[in-house]
């Protein structure tokens, strides 16, 4: 690898705004990540693999989250930088296995918000807003707005992005009790056995229901993983960075069982299984077409798509500019201005997310672009706990993973399971995105390898190390 010193004059054109969010704020911003989630995309893991396939779907990748969430927690609180993931695999692997996790983390996160501004123009087409048949401008107004906001200030947007979870929260506070006296066992086996191997009531689509419903599992939390990307606005990032992603996580685990349960067990799994706004469609089917109840839920769904909408934006402009600062990307992406926000990093991912909702408009297609990104990096980031905790032991961890390897070890396992299950529910997806992958690499391979910057805080850190263990 071939480093240059770009001194003092290149970083301070390079600065986050320090101290912007403390445990309370994280944990907001993880709830944000994916409180969308719990609105529209989830469900069409029942016209995938019945309610039972995604019932242990959820339970799967629940589990598979949980686990890493550990291992990011100990991580971030160990090397605390806002590249994040590329940081953490950058000390484990080196600079190509640091840019590979970096780049599968921005796939995700640059194409997620594409698919949620797909479903956010299904609500306000649900709702007859604007009289519009063409959800285009919905996905134009959206990106402008938020990142608008972001441009304005990450302190800011931190606290507007905290206010809309909350409107999200209580919608789905409001779903658990409208639907909660209306739920019936049989509404959730009321999708016909198809015949195929192991088909019942309970997968009506047998095991290759299963599988498919995988990816489904994963939209209840998908970004969690995103939290450790503030650690450089993070007032106390030890501390701070594990208790917020948590407490998010334990938070959200809740809200899904909730809603997987809920749902289809009042409206039936097979009516949900192809409904764009899930949760207003069940209150309506229960307390009728006029209820008050499903139209406050469906305005305030908007704010749980719009929540995650925002923060995700947040989540691609922090990895787009770590990777860019180090020399990853071309560097004019992580120009900071001077209100410290990296507008650069913002704008780009931005238009190409627009381009991408407006050009496809299909949601599915885009949450399995954003999962195949998602699941390479979980694979990365799991291998790169476990190679960390084995490699060095004595880094001072500001926080320590309950059963250290064995707990990352288990999420290792499933995030392989679940990369797989991307090629069987969607080929062409996974095709595309591993595509646009590998000519990430290309471009790393011929390139940029030969241009890193010496001055960025994750390859500091791993430089550091490296002298370190010349001089023992």
């Amino acid at each position: 690898m071939d480093y240059t010193h770009l001194g003092e004059s290149y970083m301070k054109h390079r600065q986050l705004r320090r101290g912007a969010a403390g445990w309370i704020l994280l944990t907001g911003l993880g709830v944000a990540y994916v409180i969308s989630g719990d609105f529209s995309g989830w469900n069409i893991g029942l016209s995938v693999g019945g309610w039972g396939g995604l019932l242990i779907a959820f339970v799967l990748m629940g589990l598979m989250y949980t686990c890493m969430v550990f291992g990011l927690a100990e991580m971030s609180s160990t090397i605390p930088t806002a590249g994040a993931g590329y940081g953490f695999a950058r000390r484990a692997f080196g600079p190509l296995g640091g840019f590979a996790t970096g780049m599968a983390v921005l796939i995700e996160y640059a194409v997620a918000p594409a698919a949620i501004a797909t479903f956010i123009g299904g609500y306000v087409e649900a709702l007859g807003l604007f009289g519009l048949t063409n959800s285009w401008p919905i996905y134009l107004a959206a990106y402008l707005l938020f990142i608008g906001i972001h441009l304005w200030g990450v302190g800011e947007a931190l606290k507007v992005m905290f206010g809309i979870t909350l409107i999200a929260v209580v919608a789905l506070a409001a779903t658990v009790f409208g639907l909660l006296p209306h739920v019936e066992l049989s509404n959730l086996f009321d999708i016909a056995a198809d015949g195929s191997a192991g088909s019942s009531a309970f997968l009506p689509f047998g095991i290759t229901g299963v599988m498919g419903a995988l990816v489904f599992g994963i939209w209840f939390f998908l970004a969690i993983e995103g939290v450790p990307l503030a650690a450089e606005e993070t007032a106390d990032p030890k501390r701070d960075l594990p208790r917020g992603i948590i407490v998010a996580m334990m938070v959200l685990l809740v809200f899904g069982a909730l809603m997987l349960v809920l749902v289809p067990g009042a409206a039936g799994a097979e009516a949900m299984g192809d409904s764009e706004s899930p949760l207003p469609e069940a209150l309506r089917a229960v307390h009728g077409e006029g209820s008050w109840l499903a139209t406050f839920v469906n305005y305030a769904g908007l704010a749980g798509l719009v929540a995650s909408f925002f923060s995700i934006v947040y989540a691609y402009s922090r990895q787009l500019f770590a990777l860019s600062r180090a020399g990853y990307l071309p560097r004019f992406l992580s120009l900071t201005s001077g209100r410290r926000t990296p507008w650069v990093a913002l704008i780009v991912p931005g238009t190409i997310g627009f381009v991408l909702a407006a050009a496809i408009g299909d949601g599915g297609l885009l949450i399995n672009i954003a999962v195949f990104g998602a699941a390479v990096s979980y694979v990365l980031l799991n291998l790169s706990h476990i190679v960390l905790r084995i490699r060095e032991p004595q880094l001072e961890r500001g926080y320590r993973t309950p059963g250290g390897v064995v707990t990352t070890s288990i999420a290792l396992v499933l995030a392989v399971v679940a990369l797989i299950a991307t090629f069987v529910v969607d080929v062409r997806a996974a095709g595309i995105t591993a595509g646009v992958f590998l000519l990430a690499l290309a471009y790393f391979w011929f390139y940029s390898r030969h241009r890193l910057v010496a001055d960025a805080p994750e390859e500091e850190f791993a430089l550091l190390e490296k002298e370190e263990s010349q001089l023992h």
